[in-house]
Parts: structure tokens; sequence; C-alpha cells
């Protein structure tokens, strides 16, 4: 293992060893990071990614650690975390900027104070802004890419701003992945801070009521197919209240598995196995997942 002196002669931003992940995700969930780094700044990201990439180090962005599975064995490589030095908004002309570090709730509070509207709808979504948008998360008719219109990211270890039509953005997905997104820039329509507040509040009521929030989960673990809801799926598969080990499939919303006893990563894998297997067999649709895998050497679902 590489010592934390040698990285900080190009590094100015916290390092920490070995640090347990489980703490850091929503499904409480996950192995230890090798390196755990926290940079002050852009330039600082830039020259992490340039150490990684020179020693053929892995490297992963970690935001609020929502839609993901960490491995038992953790990540075998250096976790970037950008909360520190990318948690700012700020309002610019007609537009808002976010720092990636920014939840979402937080986010979107901004914007109602500051009279835009568009994002209400998402409020309740637990994930970082620059999580959001790799994955273009979305709820409710509405997607975190909706009024983006400039992304300032790190790629080929440099810093780069792309437009919105350069960031790929599709249900669910973008071609943001294997970048580190630090900012976005949104332009919003004008709305009436007391109805986009009405709107927010009864957003995070509906996710309050037809999602099991108050056990850790990852979020919605497969995507919609098409014309149809994985949900409604794996309930008339009879799959609601199933478990492997640890991990359960939510009684309150089919798409969610929850951890409600000490599950392990692989407790969630065998579970999601059981799902695809047996919504193919019955429904003849594959699923494919929404929350990503980190960490696994080799998983055939």
């Amino acid at each position: 293992m590489i010592s934390i002196s040698e990285i900080q002669k190009v590094f100015r931003g916290t390092i920490t060893l070995n640090v347990p992940l489980a703490r850091y995700t929503t499904f409480r969930i996950g192995g230890e990071a090798d390196y755990f780094v926290e940079p002050v700044d852009a330039d600082d990201v830039v020259s992490i990614v340039k150490y990684a990439n020179s020693k053929g180090i892995p490297f992963y962005v970690m935001g609020n650690g929502s839609n993901i599975l960490i491995s038992d064995e953790g990540i075998k490589g250096i976790v970037i975390n950008l909360e520190a030095a990318f948690n700012y908004l700020k309002q610019e002309g007609g537009s808002i900027i976010s720092g990636a570090g920014v939840k979402m709730a937080k986010f979107v509070d901004f914007c109602i104070q500051k009279g835009y509207a568009g994002v209400e709808m998402i409020a309740g979504i637990p994930a970082t802004i620059g999580g959001a948008l790799v994955m273009n998360a979305g709820c409710y008719g509405g997607e975190t890419a909706d009024h983006v219109t400039e992304v300032t990211v790190v790629k080929n270890e440099k810093i780069q701003k792309l437009k919105k039509e350069d960031c790929g953005f599709k249900y669910r997905s973008s071609n943001l992945k294997g970048t580190v997104v630090m900012e976005a820039r949104f332009d919003l329509p004008k709305g009436i801070p007391e109805e986009l507040n009405k709107r927010r509040k009864e957003s995070i009521l509906n996710r309050n009521e037809s999602q099991p929030v108050e056990v850790p989960n990852a979020g919605c673990v497969f995507k919609n197919p098409k014309d149809n809801k994985a949900a409604i799926l794996i309930d008339k598969c009879g799959l609601k209240g199933v478990k492997y080990g640890g991990a359960m499939v939510s009684t309150k919303h089919a798409n969610f598995i929850v951890n409600y006893d000490n599950a392990t990563a692989n407790d969630v894998v065998e579970l999601v196995k059981i799902i695809k297997r047996t919504v193919k067999e019955k429904t003849g649709i594959d699923l494919e997942m929404e929350v990503k895998l980190i960490g696994f050497e080799e998983v055939t679902l």
C-alpha cells in the first residue's frame, strides 16, 4: 500500500486509510476503502486523478452513497468524496450554480427560496448533485438533468465544461461515468415560492408514504422496463417480503431491497438474483439493475 506521505506530495486535501464505507452509504453496507480522500478544490481533484492514473490505482467518486452497493471486501483503490469542498450554492444572473457535494434537499430548498421552479418534485432523492447527475436521478416525472445547461468535470485529467448535449443524459444514465463531476449550472423557470414549497412537501410526503425510507436501502433496485413498472412486476411475482440473510424485498415498495437485519452485500446480490430469475421465468422480462455494484470482482446476475 502506498503511504499517505507519498500522496501528500501532490495532494493538499485530507487522506484517510482503511475507512469503513458502510456509514457513508444509504444501504449501510460495504467494506473498507484503501484510501478515502477529500480534495480542497478543483485543482486538487485533478492532482489526485493524475496520481491515481500514474500509479494504476482505480478511483471512485462517492456522494451521499445512495444507488450503490459496495462489496463486503470494500474498494481496492481511492474513494474521492467532494462534500467538504464542493458544498456550495449561488445565484448567478438567472442561473443557479451548485457544487457536486450539495445534497438534493438543500439544492431544492435554495432554488425555491430564490423563486425558481422545476425541481421541487425531486426534493426527496437522497443524493448529492454530482451523483444525481451521473445517473440522471429522477422521480414523479422530473429528472435532475431537466434544467441543466452546463456541467464542470474532470475528464482526461483536465477540468472541462460540458454543455448539456455533451453529457448524454438518458433515463437513469449519462456519459458522465468515468469523470469527476464538480459543479453544475441550472437555468430554471420562475415560480411562486409558496406554491413551489407546497409541491415540494407533497412530493416528500408521497415518497415517505410509498417508499421504505425508515429502513436502510439504496433506492429503486431495478430500472423500469419499457411500458412496465419494475415494482409491479416484482409484486405480481409474489416477491414482496422475500428474504435472503439480512436483506428483504420491501413489503412497502417491491422495487426496494431493505437492509432489515445487518445484511451483507452478498445477501443483497443473492436476493437480486432471486428477483431477476423469478421475474424472467414468470414474465419473460429481464430486469436491469439501477443500483450500481462497486468493488465486486465478478458478479453474474
